[in-house]
């Protein structure tokens, strides 16, 4: 075919190519806008990656890649058609322009994110009066309410250095405040935590995001300094606590609890076996505000419209044509209730987009579902908040609702030969497993764990949500204004009783959860990448932008396969000390040993959980390793190069205690500061209180005959949100 003849197909919809016939894979009719997301999702990845904090100069040149990469993509077709530039170099530059300008936007809206939400992180540690609003009530891990404040005041801090926001767990039983009051009590307070080991999950990002600038708690009464005022964004959100109560109230139970945080997001009812029991069990997703919930209710409120219109012509009103857009119509604005109704957090925001673009596309006389939608949807997601890319509920939700898409064309195929009465249950057991297969890998790489029955428990339980819980909820809320939601609660609240009952009996099971080792940090990435390119090459060459070759695929797969094989041959520290210096934690054949049964119950509890170990820290210390009094303990590291001895000095008698220990090399790590007792120079490397608040929490792993130790502080890199906390004062 000559030049002339293939000019014309530079201007479809594919930008090169026509698309591809509607009976084609889908990965092919979405052509190339899923690879927008991704090749976004490059940019932002490299984003977080980095050691430093990028400057000026790196968003100069992103933008001028940005500025390159349209420049090119409008100037191809024309270099191509004055014979400048082959055909087949112009499909191949024209595409890594479009990569190359998409991955510097997503670098770009990380710093501007970050610009965006950048505020005070208290960098010492603070006890005395704060002041602030109530702007959210929730429970922490160990069942404690949290307050978190804004508009916050701390005694003798300059403004500047006060956090916009500071969340406060309480230790005293009283009356909790409302949103949008205005409170005082004494609190503690310090900069967000750090990971409990380098590589480890970084409270500290997901803090600076919210621009949570101090966590702490406090053990004295809360005390009203002024009342809410009326009107405002917070008046809603005290109607939606209200509302959370009331189905509480009309629950009961911790029925009432789960009940409460389907509806309005609100989770401070739910006990933490609770969400024990949830998790085992893999239903822990239904508590929180995810697309599951979105779609049953768009779907529930789609259907109910589309009914109620064909009634209503039945009955000889004429509605006009189109009811299934007035449906999508109504759903959408349900969706968008919904989502004021839950608190409007992040994952709920994912969620509505998701859903929203759905029925955007139907009102557009699109197809609803499909990867074209999910492509926009994470388009969306990717640019107002980029940093969603690295949490479990971004990855795991595009993973199943992409998983489930492609698994509709197998599913037409099968479902005309079953009988229609085997239809419903068919297609509830294949979505449970694709969903479940999708997820279970990164549900395992950030959690720790895998449930051996969940495929059951959701088998048992979601039919039950979709057909009472959420049309319930949906119908409480019409009805409440007329004093009559007490029935439809009722049945909702069936519903949520028969969800705790199944995942009480799930969790029972002997091996519910099987616990896995923490992987590298790079194996979560590795996956995504190599599932994007395993999928989505076959786009390529069906667009035309890209010969028909079988290795663009098998990357994908040996991508996915070096993932596995990174997590499968990972071998876990040595030796694991805390940033407090409180806690430290050595491999043995038996596990790892604590030094201590108390102290750093946090860090202490997320090794454990990283080494696939059950055991809790009292079971763990009770191992046989460590010799000496409780402030003062003492054990051998075994190492190819001869045994390190390794002390642990805590408590008012470390200082005396040091000078004899601090000799031969030997590993000395303490909560105290240290440094004037042994001097500049010790003989014995030493990792005091002074040296971890700069390094945070250290690793040690065997390095040729000896040892090499791995920082927090290096691995994390210098970025906005890993400054060290200080003294006040310094």
């Amino acid at each position: 075919m000559g030049r002339a003849e293939r000019l014309p197909a530079m201007g479809t919809a594919a930008g090169w190519r026509r698309p591809a016939q509607a009976r084609s894979p889908v990965t092919v009719r979405a052509g190339l806008l899923p690879w927008v997301p991704l090749w976004m999702a490059l940019g932002v990845g490299g984003w977080f990656a980095l050691p430093f904090e990028p400057g000026q100069i790196a968003y100069v040149l992103a933008a001028g890649v940005v500025a390159a990469g349209l420049a090119f993509w409008f100037a191809l077709p024309w270099l191509v058609a004055s014979g400048r530039i082959g055909w087949a170099w112009g499909d191949q530059l024209r595409l890594l322009a479009l990569a190359l300008l998409l991955a510097a936007l997503g670098f770009g809206f990380c710093g501007l994110r970050s610009w965006m939400v950048a505020a005070p992180v208290l960098d010492f540690r603070y006890y005395g009066p704060v002041e602030g609003r109530v702007v959210e009530i929730d429970r922490s891990a160990r069942d404690r309410f949290r307050l978190t404040l804004d508009q916050v005041v701390l005694d003798d801090v300059t403004s500047d250095r006060v956090p916009q926001r500071v969340r406060i767990s309480l230790f005293d039983d009283g009356p909790l405040p409302v949103p949008g009051q205005r409170v005082m009590l004494s609190a503690h307070l310090g900069p967000p935590n750090g990971p409990a080991e380098p590589g480890g999950f970084d409270f500290r990002r997901m803090a600076w995001f919210e621009s949570l600038g101090a966590i702490g708690y406090a053990r004295t009464p809360v005390l009203t300094v002024e009342p809410p005022r009326p009107g405002g964004a917070l008046a809603l959100h005290r109607l939606r606590m209200r509302l959370a109560q009331g189905m509480r109230d009309s629950i009961g139970g911790q029925a009432g609890a789960v009940a409460a945080a389907l509806m309005t997001g609100d989770r401070s009812g739910i006990d933490e076996r609770t969400n024990d029991i949830m998790r085992a069990s893999n239903l822990y997703h239904i508590v929180s505000i995810s697309g599951l919930h979105m779609s049953m209710l768009a779907g529930f409120v789609y259907a109910g419209l589309r009914l109620l219109g064909v009634g209503l012509q039945a009955m000889g009103v004429w509605l006009g044509g189109g009811l299934h857009k007035w449906a999508a119509a109504g759903a959408l604005l349900a969706a968008a209730v919904y989502l004021w109704l839950s608190g409007g957090g992040v994952a709920t925001e994912r969620s509505f987009v998701m859903v929203a673009v759905m029925l955007l596309a139907i009102l557009a006389d699109r197809r609803a579902v499909s990867l074209r939608t999910v492509a926009v949807a994470a388009v969306v997601i990717l640019a107002r908040t980029p940093e969603g890319l690295t949490t479990p509920g971004f990855q795991m939700s595009f993973a199943a609702t992409v998983a489930l898409i492609l698994s509709q064309g197998p599913w037409s195929s099968v479902a005309p030969r079953l009988p229609v009465w085997l239809r419903p249950v068919a297609m509830l057991l294949l979505s449970s497993l694709v969903a479940s297969l999708a997820t279970s890998p990164l549900a395992a790489a950030h959690f720790g764990r895998m449930t051996q029955y969940g495929l059951l428990a959701n088998l048992l339980v979601v039919p039950v949500v979709g057909i009472l819980v959420m049309p319930g909820g949906v119908i409480a809320a019409l009805l409440a204004p007329l004093g009559l939601a007490q029935p439809a609660l009722w049945c909702m609240g069936l519903g949520v009783k028969w969800m705790l009952l199944v995942a009480g009996w799930i969790a029972s099971l002997g091996g519910a959860v099987t616990l896995v080792r923490l992987p590298p940090p790079a194996v979560v990435p590795l996956l995504g990448l190599g599932a994007c390119l395993l999928l989505l090459a076959p786009a390529l060459a069906a667009q035309g932008l890209a010969p028909r070759r079988p290795w663009r695929r098998l990357s994908g797969a040996a991508l996915l396969l070096v993932a596995l094989l990174l997590w499968s041959t990972n071998h876990r520290p040595l030796l694991l000390i805390s940033a407090e210096g409180d806690a430290i934690a050595m491999m043995t054949a038996a596990g790892r040993v604590p030094s201590k049964p108390k102290g750093g119950a946090f860090a202490v509890a997320e090794w454990l959980e990283g080494d696939a170990d059950a055991a809790d820290q009292q079971a763990a210390a009770a191992r046989p390793l460590w010799q000496g009094a409780a402030g003062a303990r003492s054990a051998y590291l075994a190492l190819p190069g001869g045994d390190l001895a390794v002390h642990h000095l805590t408590g008012k008698r470390a200082a005396a205690l040091a000078p004899p220990l601090c000799r031969g090399g030997a590993l000395l790590i303490s909560d105290a500061d240290l440094g004037a007792v042994l001097g500049r120079r010790p003989d014995c490397t030493l990792l005091d209180m002074r040296r971890l608040r700069a390094s945070g929490a250290v690793a040690v792993r065997a390095s040729g005959s000896g040892y090499v130790l791995i920082t927090t502080r290096a691995q994390a890199g210098a970025r906005a949100w890993t400054a060290p906390p200080r003294r006040k004062g310094d």
